[in-house]
């Protein structure tokens, strides 16, 4: 393979940010190209999610993408699956350029995608996933008898022939869905497989043989991207590594097992986007606790987990998608129950499973997925602010719109929400208006602690010093805030003390200055910098 470096748009070889891009030696791969990206862009309102990304996948390579949340990965495999349509730039499948106008098209040209979260039908069997959506038919009827027999040669190309093809998925191991879904892809003789977070839900033993089958895939010419926080799995099953960053790629084809681990971390972490945060006080004086967790537990998702919010502190939970975070921040708030341990707010006991409990006792959440979980985005901002408060507005049957409405346009003022008109529905509001709606709402109340599950996702630059400051005043107010974001110099730059989280256990505690961002991905990824990796 002859090349050059490849330099992303706003990336200077000698700008300090890492070495130049380098491409792997020649003797690296071998196959030709079956996919290449050149300057490709995608942005959704207030956020660039793709900012000229360069991407090169040969056949028979297992090609590996590297990036914190937030880098864009996401987006990049949506984009080859058809759900997305780049806004520029070009993309070629097999020496043509290509769109696919959606999944369906993607796949038939011979790119299938097997996301973190499968999406199978549970009640449908095995042979019914396969080929779920191009059966086969004769004459109007589907041909069971075919389909039956086809996924069985297909499982046993994947080396799992004790799956009966009539088995209902629900049945099956999280390993064996796995199979499912490779072995749909297999029967639209895909060419490239994608496959995001593959070993998230595995035990050890099912990774070896998640690899196995991988390794074999590759044998017959088919080419795998595979993404993978665990950078000890991108030694062990990658060829190459092209690394995001902030939508853009800062490293391209990089040889998965030779590349050092700092170099990786490196080109990870360098940022284009500003952090603007308020300072924090020299005379920081938190207030006694607020918030007592012990033991929390919950099988498969999180175990032992211990912490403490004082009134007036901030303490973030930086961690990976998978690691738990986000639902230890609901199990505390009562939204799913704990299997184990305890929750107290200010010495009371919480009962578990309860989230009017919690709010009784002073708690507030806003969620990640606020416009699914938080917002009515078809009533107005008032209505929305008012929501956790509501009894107070209403009396015998009626309620007092007038009050309800200069409440809710005290706190668009406090809040500096734009536009001020609070009878303006929620769904025109940027997502950052939309998030200072959804912690306004508990500004009304008596809250005395705010659960913050990715706070500035989906918010523009601006929005966030906006949303940052608000938090910060809340601190100073007294209110406890803890806080999870996959941004780790949002979690840093906010927090007052900071828990690390990996594969659903706290693994550091720290105040937010004795830790670096570095640091923290190193733990998150794998602790101490990758034993036994290259460094």
């Amino acid at each position: 393979m002859t090349g050059h470096p490849v330099t992303p748009a706003g990336l200077d070889a000698g700008s300090g940010e890492g070495t130049p891009l380098v491409e792997a030696p020649a003797d690296t791969v071998a196959g030709e190209v079956v996919l290449r990206l050149t300057d490709v862009v995608k942005t959704f309102p207030g956020v660039r999610a793709l900012d000229g990304v360069q991407l090169e996948v040969r056949a028979g390579e297992v090609h590996c993408l590297l990036g914190q949340n937030g880098a864009g990965k996401s987006t990049l495999i949506k984009v080859l699956a058809g759900v997305h349509r780049p806004d520029s730039g070009l993309v070629e499948w097999r020496g043509e350029p290509a769109t696919f106008a959606n999944p369906q098209a993607a796949m038939r040209a011979g790119i299938a995608t097997i996301y973190q979260e499968l999406d199978l039908v549970e009640d449908l069997s095995v042979a019914e996933n396969a080929f779920l959506g191009h059966e086969p038919r004769r004459f109007g009827f589907i041909r069971r008898g075919y389909m039956a027999g086809r996924t069985r040669e297909i499982l046993g190309r994947l080396g799992h022939a004790e799956i009966p093809p009539g088995r209902m998925v629900r049945a099956l191991p999280a390993a064996g869905k796995q199979v499912v879904s490779m072995a749909r892809a297999l029967s639209h003789e895909a060419r490239l497989i994608v496959m995001d977070e593959p070993s998230a839900v595995l035990a050890h033993d099912e990774v070896e043989n998640l690899f196995r089958i991988i390794r074999e895939l590759t044998a017959q010419g088919i080419a795998v991207i595979y993404i993978s926080h665990r950078l000890e799995e991108i030694r062990e099953i990658g060829d190459r590594v092209t690394v995001l960053k902030d939508g853009r790629t800062t490293a391209a084809n990089l040889p998965a097992r030779e590349t050092p681990t700092r170099d990786l971390v490196s080109r990870m972490t360098g940022r284009t986007i500003e952090y603007v945060f308020p300072d924090r006080p020299v005379d920081t004086v938190v207030g006694d606790e607020l918030l007592q967790v012990d033991g929390l537990t919950r099988a498969g998702e999180f175990a032992d987990v211990s912490l403490t919010v004082r009134a007036g502190e901030i303490v973030g939970i930086a961690g990976l998608v998978g690691s738990g975070r986000s639902e230890v921040l609901e199990t505390i708030y009562g939204a799913r129950t704990a299997e184990a341990g305890s929750v107290r707010m200010a010495g009371r006991a919480l009962r578990p499973g309860s989230v009017g409990a919690a709010v009784k006792a002073g708690m507030g959440m806003a969620p990640e997925e606020r416009k699914s979980q938080a917002l009515l985005l078809g009533e107005p901002i008032y209505r929305n602010v008012t929501l956790a408060t509501f009894s107070r507005y209403a009396r015998f049957g009626f309620t007092d719109v007038t009050r309800e409405r200069a409440e809710a346009d005290r706190i668009a003022e406090n809040l500096e929400m734009r536009p001020r008109d609070v009878r303006r529905a929620v769904r025109t509001l940027s997502g950052g208006n939309q998030q200072k709606v959804v912690v306004g709402r508990w500004l009304l109340g008596d809250t005395k602690l705010l659960l913050l599950d990715e706070p500035t996702r989906g918010v523009d630059v601006g929005a966030r010093a906006e949303l940052y400051q608000v938090i910060r005043q809340l601190a100073a107010q007294g209110v406890g805030v803890l806080l999870v974001s996959s941004e780790v110099p949002e979690v840093l730059g906010l927090a007052d003390r900071v828990l690390v989280m990996r594969e659903g256990r706290v693994v550091r505690t720290a105040p937010a200055g004795e830790l670096d961002e570095n640091t923290v991905l190193d733990l998150v990824m794998a602790g101490s910098l990758m034993e036994g990796a290259p460094a």
